[in-house]
């Protein structure tokens, strides 16, 4: 089963993206900002491109490639998790997180042709492209896997080196 206790995350965050989503759609009109506070307004857009906009000029086609690309990443994370082991859960709660996030993204383009964003970051005239909370999960769970790679990795592998030492030096104990 390895890590695929984290699942109830991914549906979480798969659940209150979807949630926002259609709270901003009813509550938003389109292109209009709402001001929360000075640097963070609420402005729903579509994105019919990729992150950042990319190839959101595009005739549609991109649409379809991303479907695809969305489900093939959505599929290696289902395994990824399967195949990680559960103690570790710094991992296996980064990739669901991005699962959420993909799978909250990827309902978008198959339902409506777009990605709908609406939280909106910016500092005097320069703005951040507009997102959502299945981005905002993506790029959290990849800032965790990132720190799991960096440092608990390392720290995982040398438990284990010493818990394979330890047996090796005490062989009545297997």
């Amino acid at each position: 089963m390895g890590a695929l206790k984290w699942l109830w995350l991914t549906v979480f965050v798969l659940v209150a993206d979807l949630l926002s989503k259609n709270i901003a759609q009813e509550s938003l009109g389109y292109g209009v900002p709402q001001t929360l506070f000075p640097g963070l307004d609420m402005t729903l857009l579509y994105n019919t491109g990729a992150a950042f906009s990319f190839l959101s000029d595009e005739s549609g086609w991109q649409r379809w490639l991303f479907v695809v690309i969305a489900i093939a990443i959505s599929i290696v994370l289902v395994v990824w998790l399967k195949r990680t082991d559960k103690k570790q859960w710094w991992l296996g709660m980064g990739l669901a997180l991005i699962l959420g996030g993909a799978l909250g993204n990827l309902h978008d383009r198959i339902m409506l042709g777009y990605v709908v964003d609406f939280i909106s970051v910016y500092y005097q005239s320069y703005f951040f492209p507009a997102f959502n909370l299945a981005d905002s999960a993506i790029t959290l769970g990849a800032v965790i896997m990132i720190i799991d790679m960096l440092f608990l990795e390392k720290q995982s592998e040398a438990e284990a080196n010493n818990n394979t030492d330890d047996f090796q030096k005490h062989p009545r104990r297997r």
